[in-house]
């Protein structure tokens, strides 16, 4: 299978190959660009996404000392404000490890003959006692079930169990001493919490390994594609595979965030190696 050797996978390219087989070989196997929309309607769907980006960055910047007065007056949106003041008012933060926060962080670690990677909204941490990863969602419905097992969760979990040493005084975070927590701005009191544990370190081991497994072992031409069309619909390639010409509606999509419609090149991000 022709993936070049300094090949990452992430999150992203992970969930494309689970969602469906033949869009991971045409993303990265391929490389096809193919010029479709993702969503309808345009407009309002790129509006969305610019405040989801928006709202990352200002806590981003918030986190690394600006103060929120002066961001306040930046934001263009209602929505996006109400994000924003959700997140000033609530806190989420509170009581979650203060002595290293780390936003935007990059991570990666060698895996299974290739590198495995992962940026995280936020990683809280005090050393030797506790870890918790923050992802923002903003999400306009909440989804209320499948957190554990998103390959997001997953992967983001594992890899800084296996790579994030230096966060921890260069000893291993043991999984127990781990957390994931999903913050829905729109959803302020209903966080999504999701403990780790050695158990579940060593299920995702072994199954990000019989991932990578199947990727690698499918012959060329072989990917196939998914049988759930309904994921077609926010698919750019859904025309190339014949699964219609429209682009669904993210309006009616309640497990979309704005973040899921945003495209990340990890390739060209400096990761912290381990």
């Amino acid at each position: 299978m022709p993936l070049l050797p300094d090949f990452q996978f992430s999150q992203s390219s992970l969930q494309d190959y689970a969602d469906c087989p033949r869009r991971f070989e045409l993303r990265y196997i391929l490389r096809q660009n193919w010029p479709a929309l993702k969503s309808e309607p345009v407009l309002e769907m790129e509006n969305w996404m610019d405040q989801g980006r928006q709202y990352h960055q200002m806590v981003q910047q918030y986190l690394l000392g600006i103060p929120e007065e002066l961001l306040r007056p930046l934001i263009t949106q209602p929505e996006g404000l109400q994000w924003w003041e959700q997140f000033i008012k609530v806190n989420p933060l509170a009581g979650l490890p203060d002595q290293v926060r780390l936003p935007e962080y990059r991570l990666s670690a060698p895996f299974h003959g290739f590198r495995l990677v992962a940026q995280y909204d936020l990683v809280c941490a005090n050393p030797g006692e506790k870890a918790v990863i923050v992802d923002w969602k903003t999400s306009r419905h909440r989804p209320k079930k499948g957190w554990r097992e998103r390959l997001q969760t997953r992967v983001y979990l594992f890899l800084l169990a296996e790579a994030g040493m230096r966060l921890n005084h260069n000893q291993p975070w043991q999984p127990e001493q781990m957390e994931m927590l999903y913050w829905f701005p729109a959803f302020p009191h209903e966080p999504e919490r999701i403990p780790y544990s050695t158990a579940r370190y060593q299920a995702d081991r072994e199954f990000l390994t019989d991932l990578i497994n199947q990727i690698q072992s499918t012959p060329d031409g072989s990917f196939e594609k998914t049988a759930d069309e309904k994921r077609c619909l926010y698919c750019p390639y859904r025309s190339l595979c014949e699964r219609g010409d429209a682009a669904g509606n993210f309006l009616e999509e309640p497990s979309l965030s704005s973040g899921d419609l945003l495209e990340l090149n990890l390739d060209e991000i400096e990761e912290l190696e381990f």
